[in-house]
């Protein structure tokens, strides 16, 4: 009786840790993540304002078509990347994903505080190559490390009525990202 408890509970710990790695790794073998589906319409460092979603020709599953979009496809071996996204009238928000999707800052308008959002975003070497006293001169600057070298920004506008959309989306076609010089 206790070998049989004894093999049932060795497979049941064997599947699950078969289980916890499938989910761990299969977000790294999908060869339609995110990035992918965006690498033919985006330009790598530069913002591009996403077209409406429409059930049948959404670039990306699950977009809510009462907000406006703005993706940056960033890669940081060359350099720091500045990102200015201006406010809308309503909320906006935006989301910085790893080259596999993971989120790993976010931020809106209310937490920024200003008419602007601007931050830059580099890696933690491109963060410790920074001179000391830059750190403390600059004290309101906001500075985002990233876990990964490429990614995804995606900034989004709250569209609040449907006859202030083309507004919304000309405000957030503002939005920058722009290569920093070393």
């Amino acid at each position: 009786m206790i070998s049989w408890l004894l093999w049932l509970l060795g497979g049941l710990l064997g599947g699950g840790i078969v289980h916890l790695a499938t989910v761990l790794y299969l977000p790294r073998t999908a060869t339609q993540d995110a990035y992918s589906r965006l690498a033919p319409i985006t330009t790598v460092n530069q913002t591009v304002a996403m077209p409406a979603p429409a059930p049948k020709t959404a670039i990306m599953p699950f977009m809510d078509p009462a907000f406006a979009t703005a993706v940056c496809r960033y890669d940081l071996s060359s350099g720091a990347l500045k990102l200015t996204a201006p406010v809308s009238s309503a909320y906006t928000s935006v989301s910085f994903y790893t080259r596999y999707g993971l989120a790993y800052y976010a931020i809106n308008d209310r937490a920024a505080g200003r008419r602007v959002i601007e931050l830059e975003l580099m890696t933690a070497q491109q963060r410790s190559d920074l001179p000391e006293e830059e750190d403390v001169t600059a004290a309101d600057r906001l500075i985002v490390e990233s876990p990964t070298t490429t990614g995804l920004i995606v900034i989004r506008a709250l569209i609040s009525e449907p006859g202030l959309a083309t507004t919304v989306r000309a405000v957030l076609a503002q939005a920058r990202c722009v290569q920093q010089p070393q």
